[in-house]
């Protein structure tokens, strides 16, 4: 390689891009369009976090002020939590506005995450949201094509690629030389609006630059520049294999109608088709069927409470549980909430790799298409993929189970079986529980979830320099 002539040429398409008026129109319209989006999604996020303290506020606020009452009435009185949106969830909508975030904790029930967006829109979700990843993923490479698509099918078409392969130029140098300066361009005019949007987004929802994310917004920074420079390669690939600047723009509108809207609805609707989820009324059917095979409280003859009842008396050494010093109705009580919250946990885990299944399909797709690994990675990276909804599932199902079991041992303990339903414990019991905080997905494992999408575009890079250096040893390409 001629890294000189490779300089040269790179810096020739850098001056051809900003010579025209028309990339600097498109880039103002592009640009307006980010700082949109920007604005749209900073207000929605900040405006949807107050909202939710003022809810978690009141939420605890009752549930502090609850007189004094029977535990077992304290545990179906329920209890709201909530996840705050990330840092950067301004940037990347990702599966937040479908999925949720916040659950209703009751006693004996396990209620999935809900009020999301979707559920109260007007059904225009559907078409999408306006964020700035989705800008970054989809506008920006439709810039680079306009802009590159007729880099090296232009100058086959006006004699000048015969000059330079005359003057002993290595063809390969010439499309390398194009790709570094298609990629400067874009790198130039995007990242830099990328980054500052970032840290001046975080910056104005919490007030302060301590909270700066700075792995998670490098790491976006590096993946963003890495996706330009793919498709600056795919550009410069397709303008190198046609015969003149049309063919090569209509082979790459083509391409990005397939990489940016067929291959995703392609993989959604294959992996919903090969991995089938139970829809929510049977995976609650499944569970409550479950549950009454293990064992119904209610029922005095039931086989596994009656070996409980013959176990538990003969720990205390007595003959009746009227005699026992625990209360044995809150006994039955936890008994019944251990068993179904292992059944629910049993049914989440085996629903949660079903999702997890058809989200392969997407996740294996990506090495057929850089748009479905950018999106993967830029989701998980903002904390508002999957993994992170199920997180705040079992966190909420922790936490559930553990408050009631509180709960219980206030109603074992301090309250007699005999005349239960009379009784009532101070109100400064639950007064000392914890409230519920939300742990997201930690950074380490946050970027092993996105090592299979960044694998992906590290594939695409490099199967881009091997495409270039066959195109450039084929010589019907060159002329």
């Amino acid at each position: 390689m001629n890294f000189k002539f490779i300089r040269i040429i790179a810096f020739q398409e850098w001056r051809t891009a900003f010579r025209s008026k028309i990339p600097l129109v498109l880039y103002a319209v592009l640009l307006a369009v980010i700082l949109l989006s920007a604005f749209t999604g900073w207000q929605y996020v900040n405006e949807f976090n107050k909202q939710q303290a003022n809810a978690r506020h009141d939420v605890n606020e009752h549930w502090m002020n609850q007189p004094n009452r029977h535990p077992h009435r304290v545990a179906h009185y329920g209890y709201l939590v909530f996840r705050e949106k990330s840092p950067l969830s301004f940037f990347d909508f990702g599966l937040d506005s479908y999925v949720g975030n916040s659950v209703f904790l009751e006693a004996h029930r396990q209620n999935t995450v809900n009020m999301s967006e979707a559920g109260f829109s007007n059904g225009m979700l559907r078409f999408g949201e306006l964020s700035m990843a989705l800008v970054f993923q989809l506008l920006v490479p439709l810039f680079i094509i306009f802009i590159g698509f007729h880099t090296v099918a232009g100058l086959k078409q006006n004699g000048v690629l015969k000059i330079l392969l005359s003057q002993r130029a290595s063809y390969f140098d010439i499309l390398l030389g194009k790709t570094l300066g298609l990629t400067a361009v874009s790198w130039a005019l995007f990242l830099p609006v990328l980054l500052l949007g970032l840290i001046t987004g975080v910056t104005f929802l919490y007030g302060e630059t301590s909270t700066l994310p700075v792995v998670r917004i490098g790491f976006l920074f590096l993946i963003y520049g890495l996706y330009m420079f793919i498709v600056s390669l795919a550009v410069v690939a397709v303008s190198a294999i046609s015969k003149n600047a049309a063919n090569a723009l209509v082979l790459l509108v083509l391409a990005w109608i397939l990489c940016f809207i067929v291959i995703p609805k392609g993989a959604q609707t294959l992996g919903n088709n090969i991995y089938n989820a139970p829809d929510k009324i049977a995976f609650e059917n499944a569970i409550e069927k479950d549950v009454s095979e293990q064992g119904d409280s209610h029922n005095p003859d039931d086989p596994h409470y009656a070996q409980l009842k013959s176990e538990t008396l003969k720990k205390y050494g007595v003959d009746s549980i009227q005699n026992l010093p625990v209360n044995y109705g809150a006994l039955v009580m936890q008994e019944g909430e251990k068993i179904s919250s292992g059944i629910y946990n049993s049914h989440y885990d085996k629903l949660i790799i079903t999702y997890k299944s058809q989200n392969s399909i997407s996740a294996i797709l990506a090495f057929t298409d850089p748009f479905l690994a950018i999106r993967n990675i830029s989701m998980t990276v903002c904390g508002v993929d999957f993994e992170t909804y199920s997180e705040f599932q079992k966190q909420t199902e922790n936490y559930r189970f553990e408050k009631t079991r509180k709960i219980n041992e206030i109603h074992l303990t301090k309250i007699s079986y005999k005349n239960d339903r009379d009784q009532k414990a101070d109100q400064s019991n639950w007064q000392k529980q914890a409230d519920f905080e939300f742990k997201p997905v930690s950074i380490f494992d946050t970027l092993k979830n996105a090592a299979l999408g960044f694998a992906a575009l590290l594939i695409w890079a490099i199967t881009g320099f091997a495409v270039l250096k066959y195109i450039s040893s084929i010589r019907k390409y060159q002329l």
